[in-house]
This record gives structure tokens, C-alpha cells and sequence, in this order.
């Protein structure tokens, strides 16, 4: 991969080319042809429309299993080691997408065994804490609790674990340290735990006793995961997963990737309204070093962290959105006119969310796969 970028299940750094990082993968665009017929089914989420959700594997399978009366299942996960962010919150919209519009079961996997193996400073009882808080933000999204399933690694290893076995017995440390980028420093927890990702792929097929794919909608760093499951997957009678992928969300620092590290330059879904006003302020703009060069020249909307967020998230309506474009662009509208406007399209989100978030906490534990008990 090129120098310049590094794109892991965990590490995303430099500056992204989502194009050779497609070629790089070996990942199919979701062109044209691909969102007419999407949009046969319902309403095109902006995120596809405007390339975000921008690639895909087999995603036309299995739409052509679809129409022809076959079912689906729904897969996403979150590793919990910190607070929900808006770059995690942003693939759950595209995966509600999903459920609403093809009407199918959901497997939420909280990989809380991941970050206890990944991350030096936490332990199972701080990963389980988390996951537990990240799965409010998850619920309070508006996913069908009738037909979504909250899955805890460490307390459904019991269903979990029997099918990782198999997996791993399909998988050699030359692929792994090929895929993952593991090495001879590695602990043997890491290298296993891989094997879990793949188990939630395969799990409507084992529940129901006969051939059921999942669509996992998700960030295109998780790649390197789902190739070893489809890889896999024939070896071992399971139908192979379809995948969507999209780009990151954008850090208010200007970088390609919010970062949980970064809290200055991240929105979580607990700020109150000050944080926000706070965070926003500093954002990286595409504006000029004075009022009368921004009106004179014009701004740079493509490289805008407040103008990202607006096209990623906040501005659905295509015309507003190429609107604001032309304006920052002609140098009518300056950066602190744009700052407070998404200072208040995000604390309009939060409140909402941030309400939806407590009721949440009535009816997350119904949601649990096989009833666990947080």
C-alpha cells in the first residue's frame, strides 16, 4: 500500500485514496446502474447517492436473491473501547437504511474481546462497560427491536465459539500475517480473535438450518476482516458475506478519520451543547486568512471539515448542499456564518439523540442475543 496512507481494521492515517484503496482491496464501485436499482426498492440514502457508501462486494447477488423471494440478514458491529462518536453513528444510519427498507433481521456484534486484546490500558471489565453504553447509542437510532439482536462477544461466546473453531482451522498465520499485517511480536490472543468477526456472517445459516447471506454495511478499513470470511466461507457451507463499504468521517481537525484519541476534534454523542460550540470553532475550513481575501477569492469546500460534515451528515437535501458549495466557493458566506450553522444542526441531532439515548436504557436488554444480562 502507498506510503502516504495506511488503511487497517485499527489504524487509518494519511490522507485516503479511496480509488486505489478500492483497486487495492479489489473492491467493485457501486456505479450508477448499481444506485437505479437500489433505488427501485425505496428512497436512495444520500450516503449511497453521493458516493459515501461508495463500493461494494456482490451486492448485486444478492439483490438478485432478493427478488427472486430469497432473505437476508443484517450484520454491523462496534468495537466498544471509548464513547460513540459521529463517525461511529454514521454507517448505523446507512445499516437503519437497510432494515427499513428491505425488512430484514439485524446481528448488532459488540467485539468487547477485540479491544481488551487490542488496546494495552483496558481490561474486560472497562470493554463490557463500554459496550453496554455504545449499544444505547446504537438502539436509540430507531432499529427495530423485534428484529435486532445485540450480540456481546465475552457472554455469547458459548454460540460464538464453536464456529470460530472452524473458521480458524481455515485460516494459516501466512494468511494472517498477510491480511492483518501480524507478526512474530503478536500475541496469540490477537491472531484468534479474528476468527470472531467472521462468526455473526455465518450465523443465520447455522440458526436456520439452511443457506442465509448477511450484508455488512461498514468502513472499508474492516476489509481485511470480511475477505478471510469470504474466503472461508465455501470451505466450510456458508454463503459468502456481501459487503458495502464506505469512507471515513471526517475529523474536525481536517484529517480523513475521526479519531476516538482526538477529543478535540470529535463529536461524541454525549457532548453537551458548549462542547460542541467549542469543537466547532476550531474546526479546519477551506476559508482564506482574512474576511476580504475570503470575499475577494472565495473558499475551498473540499477540503472543509464543516462543509464535510453538512455533505456526510447533516444536509440531506442535494440542492442545499451544492448551494452552500457555491457560496463558500463565490465568497459569499464566511466560516463563521458556516461554523454556527452546524453548531446547531449537530446540538439539534444530540438533543434529539441524547433523549432517544435514555429511553434506550428500557429496552436495550430485551435486545440481547439469547437474553444476556449486561
Amino acid at each position: 500500500m502507498p506510503e502516504e496512507f495506511r488503511v487497517t481494521p485499527w489504524e487509518v492515517t494519511g490522507d485516503i485514496d479511496y480509488d486505489r484503496l478500492q483497486t487495492q482491496f479489489g473492491t467493485t464501485p457501486i456505479d450508477d446502474a448499481l444506485k437505479a436499482r437500489l433505488e427501485k426498492y425505496g428512497p436512495l440514502h444520500p450516503m449511497i447517492r453521493r458516493g459515501i457508501f461508495y463500493s461494494h462486494r456482490d451486492l448485486d447477488v444478492l439483490l438478485d436473491r432478493y427478488d427472486k423471494g430469497g432473505d437476508f440478514v443484517l450484520y454491523t458491529g462496534r468495537g466498544p473501547s471509548g464513547n460513540t462518536h459521529l463517525g461511529h453513528i454514521m454507517p448505523w444510519m446507512l445499516n437503519k437504511w437497510v432494515q427499513d427498507t428491505f425488512k430484514v433481521d439485524m446481528l448488532f456484534q459488540m467485539t468487547d474481546d477485540e479491544k481488551f486484546l487490542f488496546k494495552e490500558k483496558l481490561d474486560l471489565k472497562d470493554t463490557t462497560s463500554m459496550a453496554y453504553e455504545n449499544a444505547l447509542d446504537f438502539v436509540a437510532l430507531g432499529f427495530d427491536p423485534k428484529r435486532t439482536r445485540i450480540i456481546l462477544n465475552t457472554k455469547n461466546i458459548d454460540r460464538l465459539y464453536p464456529i470460530a473453531l472452524r473458521v480458524s482451522k481455515k485460516v494459516t498465520f501466512s494468511t494472517a500475517k498477510a491480511v492483518f499485517g501480524f507478526d512474530e511480536s503478536t500475541h496469540i490472543g490477537q491472531i484468534f480473535y479474528t476468527t470472531l468477526q467472521s462468526v455473526p456472517a455465518f450465523l443465520p445459516t447455522e440458526e436456520n438450518g439452511r443457506q442465509v447471506p448477511v450484508i455488512i454495511p461498514c468502513g472499508i478499513d474492516q476489509d481485511p476482516h470480511f475477505r478471510v470470511t469470504r474466503d472461508v466461507a465455501p470451505g466450510l457451507g456458508y454463503p459468502k458475506p456481501t459487503m458495502l463499504y464506505c469512507k471515513m468521517f471526517p475529523g474536525l481537525s481536517g484529517a480523513d478519520k475521526m479519531s476516538s484519541s482526538d477529543e478535540n476534534a470529535t463529536i461524541y454523542t454525549t457532548d453537551s451543547p458548549k462542547a460542541v460550540k467549542k469543537k466547532v470553532g476550531r474546526a479546519f475550513t477551506g476559508g482564506r486568512v482574512s474576511v476580504e481575501e475570503q470575499r475577494q477569492l472565495g473558499g475551498n469546500p473540499e477540503v472543509c471539515a464543516v462543509f464535510k460534515y453538512n455533505y456526510y451528515l447533516f444536509e440531506p437535501d442535494d440542492e442545499k448542499v451544492n448551494e452552500l458549495a457555491t457560496k463558500c466557493r463565490n465568497g459569499e458566506i464566511l466560516c463563521g456564518e458556516c461554523k454556527m450553522c452546524l453548531v446547531e444542526r449537530i446540538n439539534v441531532f444530540l438533543e434529539g439523540h441524547q433523549d432517544r439515548r435514555e429511553k434506550a436504557r428500557d429496552v436495550v436488554a430485551d435486545m440481547t442475543y439469547d437474553g444476556f444480562e449486561w
